[in-house]
């Protein structure tokens, strides 16, 4: 049985692990705003982008593009979104679990020899993968970001995809992230960056505004092609910020699981100290009166 002294160590470490994580999780629930404030931020300017690219397509204006072009798929990259930083739970765990699900119904798709490129951002993502190498399946660096990366980082990685899928270097770009819906829910979503599929810009196979005339300045191929790559980037700068919120969120609801543990666990410390110090007393007094009787 553990001396009061003891007890009373154990209760003084369980208190600071308290404290500990109750700060984390408040550091955590801000971090977890503040990407969210960057997440609404963003969506309008890709909603307008979208719309413009639906009006192109649904006035069948003359229009082309190599992102868009789909080809047979023998060589393609994943990119995985993750976290840097521990302390978040199954975060990383569930999008692997993900992953392996996903390169599982691409080669049932597109056969077992399809080669893939694994592009993991974060450094605790980066070890989760390591396992997925094979003969068919390179576990590539994401060149230049990691989960907290800014727009600029972000715009290179994705211009560097765009390229290297222009180039005919990969045939397909997936992304696989956790998509954040509330501080309490978030789901694990795989999205086709490259090629782009023109249905992305329907809405119930409706085009926005369709119907309408539109005189187009320049041509409707120009701004086809300019707003392409501003929406890829919106997208992926979206994606990035909804792995940044998403991340925050896991983080918070581990450190409040570790917070109330520590609560259950520091009620169990403190009764135990209290019957065994309600022990000693007692015993002290028996002692006590038990000397004066034979006194």
């Amino acid at each position: 049985m553990a001396t009061l002294k003891e007890l009373k160590g154990r209760i003084g470490s369980v208190s600071s692990s308290e404290k500990i994580t109750g700060a984390m999780k408040m550091i955590s629930s801000a971090k977890m705003h503040k990407a969210e404030g960057a997440l609404r931020r963003l969506v309008p300017f890709r909603t307008q982008i979208e719309t413009i690219i639906g009006n192109i397509i649904g006035a069948d204006a003359d229009f082309t593009s190599p992102l868009t072009v789909a080809r047979p798929v023998n060589r393609m990259a994943v990119v995985i979104l993750g976290s840097d930083d521990g302390l978040c739970g199954a975060y990383n765990i569930n999008l692997a679990k993900f992953l392996r699900e996903h390169i599982a119904g691409l080669r049932e798709r597109f056969g077992m020899n399809l080669e893939i490129e694994i592009h993991a951002v974060g450094k605790k993502m980066r070890k989760a993968c390591s396992k997925f190498a094979d003969a068919h399946t390179v576990i590539a660096e994401a060149q230049g970001v990691d989960s907290k990366s800014d727009g600029m980082k972000v715009k290179d990685f994705t211009a560097g995809l765009q390229h290297r899928f222009i180039a005919k270097e990969i045939d397909r770009v997936d992304v696989l992230y956790m998509h954040y819906i509330s501080a309490g829910r978030q789901r694990a979503t795989a999205d086709q960056l490259l090629p782009v599929d023109s249905e992305a810009f329907s809405s119930n196979g409706e085009t926005p505004d369709a119907g309408r005339l539109y005189i187009f300045e320049p041509s409707a191929g120009d701004i086809f092609r300019s707003a392409l790559p501003m929406y890829l980037l919106s997208t992926m700068q979206e994606i990035f910020c909804e792995n940044r919120a998403s991340e925050q969120a896991a983080r918070v609801m581990a450190m409040q699981s570790a917070n109330d543990n520590a609560k259950k666990l520091l009620d169990q410390l403190q009764l135990e100290y209290n019957k065994l110090r309600q022990q000693s007393i007692t015993t002290e007094l028996l002692d006590i009166v038990g000397g004066q009787v034979r006194e």
